[in-house]
This record gives structure tokens, C-alpha cells and sequence, in this order.
């Protein structure tokens, strides 16, 4: 899919302005206040109604949430109730919840669980059983291992890659992570202030960046990268 233009405007500002295209996995990197959190909220039709969405678009699908598009958020501990069990907040059926949880990895005497009872990285995979339970055309995520570990953090990485094989959903990663963007993505597309500075094969964007604040992206990484995957 090919978004030509996505416009957000509030009052007489313009607070994004780009364009892009997910042609299998794209990774959507920028620092806090870059734009990718209402980028996210414009495809997911979540804007305030004080902003003003201005969507052109090419796909083989419609955006329509819980249909074609789903969502995995940042913190899979605030993204559940943690009164109500698991299976109560699974909307399929008990076959297909089955199907997911073998997929992802879990255990299904875990469905009777209350959230606060599993892991971090058993939450996030529930998260990410919940989000495929339509069999989505776009699978959008919002830094899915921010709240993670390293070790659950390759999980939940590699757990992505196999299912996008199996499953075929396009992908749009929302991160500031360059590095998880990398074990993940194909392309890369760069947003500073609400405009694309960069974009391309993620590869050779690491590899020879063409914009100083791609370079400061990278660098920044570079010195975390101990607790990196």
C-alpha cells in the first residue's frame, strides 16, 4: 500500500505532512514529538476532532479497524483489564483463540489468567494473538518491546517475522529503535517535525545515511546498543 499524502492539520498549523509506502515491512523512525504517534492515530481514524486528516491513498484494501487494520500498543501491561480474564477479552471464537495462542507460542490454561498473573512477554504475545484474530491486512505497532527485556525482546521480534510469513500482513513499525527496526523491517522511512528527512531500504539507510539527524538517530542507538537484541 502507497499512502501518497497524510496531512494533519490543527487550526492554521501543520503538524504532519508526509508520504510513504509499505511495500512488505516499513519501519516508522523518529524521536519523541517527530510525528509517529499521530501517524499511528491518523491510520487507526483515532485524531482528536480539533485536527483535520487529509488521507489520499492507494491499497487493494480499506483501513478499517478490527477488519483489515489492527494494532499492537507500546505497553502490553496497561492494554488489557486486569480484572477480567484473558478469555473474557478475547473477541473470536474458542477454536480460533486455540489456533492463535499455539501460534504465538502460549499455553492455552493461560486464557484463564488475570493479565497482571503473566509476563511481560506472555502479555505482549496475547496482545499480538488479539490484533491477528481478524486476519489483518496492516498490522500497525506502536514500539511493541519498549516495556520489554532483551531476551523477550528477540522473542517478540522473531515471533512477528514467522507470523508475517504464515499470515502475509504488511507491516508498519513505530519506533525510535533503529535496531529492533533492523531485525524487523525492510525499509525505513525517517520523520523529523512532521516531514520525511530520509527513507529506503533500511540496510543502506543504516549503513550510509544521508541526513545528519539519521546519523544522530543511528549514533544514539550505537550507544545502547549493549542492551540492544
Amino acid at each position: 500500500m502507497k499512502i501518497d499524502r497524510l496531512h494533519i492539520k490543527y487550526e492554521n498549523s501543520t503538524l504532519v505532512d508526509i508520504s510513504f509506502e509499505i511495500k512488505n515491512s516499513l519501519a516508522l523512525v523518529g524521536q519523541s514529538g517527530s510525528g509517529k504517534s499521530l501517524t499511528l492515530k491518523a491510520l487507526l481514524n483515532m485524531l482528536p476532532d480539533s485536527m483535520v486528516l487529509d488521507l489520499n491513498m492507494q491499497s487493494s484494501f480499506e483501513l478499517k479497524n478490527g477488519e483489515t487494520l489492527a494494532f499492537v500498543p507500546q505497553n502490553p501491561f496497561t492494554a488489557l483489564s486486569p480484572l477480567t480474564k484473558i478469555s473474557k477479552q478475547f473477541f473470536s471464537t474458542k477454536k480460533k483463540m486455540q489456533e492463535l495462542f499455539s501460534q504465538v507460542g502460549l499455553d492455552m490454561e493461560l486464557a484463564e489468567r488475570f493479565p497482571p498473573e503473566l509476563s511481560g512477554g506472555q502479555l505482549q504475545r496475547v496482545i499480538i494473538a488479539m490484533a491477528l484474530s481478524s486476519n489483518p491486512k496492516l498490522l500497525l505497532l506502536d514500539e511493541p518491546t519498549t516495556a520489554l527485556d532483551p531476551k523477550n525482546t528477540e522473542v517478540i521480534i522473531n515471533l512477528l517475522k514467522s507470523l508475517q510469513k504464515k499470515m502475509k500482513f504488511k507491516m508498519l513499525f513505530v519506533t525510535h529503535d533503529m535496531f529492533s527496526a533492523e531485525s524487523l523491517c525492510e525499509d525505513i522511512c525517517v520523520i523529523k517535525n512532521g516531514e520525511v528527512i530520509e527513507s529506503g531500504i533500511l540496510k543502506e539507510v543504516l549503513e550510509k545515511p544521508k541526513d545528519e539527524y539519521t546519523r544522530v538517530l543511528i549514533s544514539s542507538n550505537f550507544s545502547h546498543r549493549e542492551f540492544r537484541i
